[in-house]
C-alpha cells in the first residue's frame, strides 16, 4: 500500500512539474500589462479593445510588461462588429512616442484570419492559410482559439486547431524576443475580446 501511494504521489508530482503553462492575464485586472488602458476594458473575464459606439481612430495595443523569447501562447478571442480586425502581437517592441508597435502579428478578421503579419516592419503578410478552406472552421462573432508557438526562428500558428502558418524566418536580423500585445484595429465601431491567455516558456 505504501509503495502504491508513493507511486501515485510521484505521478501527481510529475504532472505538476510538467504543467508549465501559466496565465498572463488574471481575468480581473491589468496587472502585468501596460498601454492605453482608456482604449481597453475588462468584462466577463476578458480584455476588450474598442467599443460598439464610436469609431476607432487609430490602432491601439495593450502589451505585457514582460518579454518572451521561445514560447507557446494560447488564448481565446472573438471579434464583434462590422469589418472588425485585430491581432496578437509577439516578439514585438513599442515604437517610442508612437501608438504603433513593430513585430509579428497573428492576424484575425476580414481576409487575414490565421495569417502571420509583420506589423510596422515589412508591412506584409508573411504567410497565411487558404481562407476559403479555413472559413468553415472560423466562429464568426463567437469565441475562437489561437495557439502561437515560437522556437528559434520557427513560428507556427493554429486557429481553432487548424495549422495556418509554418514560417521559418530567413532574416537573422529579426529579433527572437519581445513583448506580447493584443490589438484593436482602427476603423468603425468594433470590439476585440481576449481571454484565457496562457503561456508556456520553452
Amino acid at each position: 500500500m505504501k509503495i502504491f501511494i508513493s507511486v501515485l504521489f510521484l505521478i501527481s508530482l510529475s504532472s505538476l512539474l510538467s504543467a508549465k503553462s501559466v496565465p498572463i492575464f488574471d481575468g480581473k485586472s491589468f496587472a502585468g500589462w501596460e498601454g492605453p488602458v482608456e482604449s481597453f476594458r475588462i468584462e466577463d473575464g476578458a480584455i476588450v479593445g474598442g467599443n460598439l459606439k464610436t469609431a476607432i481612430p487609430k490602432n491601439q495595443f495593450l502589451s505585457t510588461k514582460k518579454r518572451y523569447g521561445d514560447f507557446e501562447l494560447r488564448l481565446k478571442f472573438k471579434l464583434v462588429g462590422e469589418r472588425a480586425n485585430a491581432g496578437v502581437q509577439f516578439r514585438t517592441e513599442r515604437i517610442p512616442n508612437h501608438h504603433e508597435v513593430i513585430g509579428y502579428q497573428a492576424d484575425m478578421g476580414g481576409k487575414y484570419w490565421g495569417a502571420l503579419y509583420d506589423e510596422s516592419r515589412r508591412r506584409v503578410i508573411l504567410q497565411g492559410p487558404d481562407l476559403e478552406k479555413l472559413s468553415e472552421y472560423i466562429n464568426f462573432d463567437e469565441w475562437n482559439t489561437y495557439v502561437i508557438r515560437c522556437e528559434g526562428r520557427h513560428i507556427q500558428l493554429w486557429l481553432n486547431g487548424h495549422k495556418t502558418v509554418d514560417w521559418n524566418e530567413p532574416d537573422d536580423a529579426i529579433p527572437v524576443e519581445g513583448i506580447i500585445a493584443v490589438q484593436i484595429h482602427s476603423g468603425p465601431p468594433t470590439e476585440a475580446w481576449y481571454k484565457d491567455i496562457t503561456i508556456e516558456e520553452l
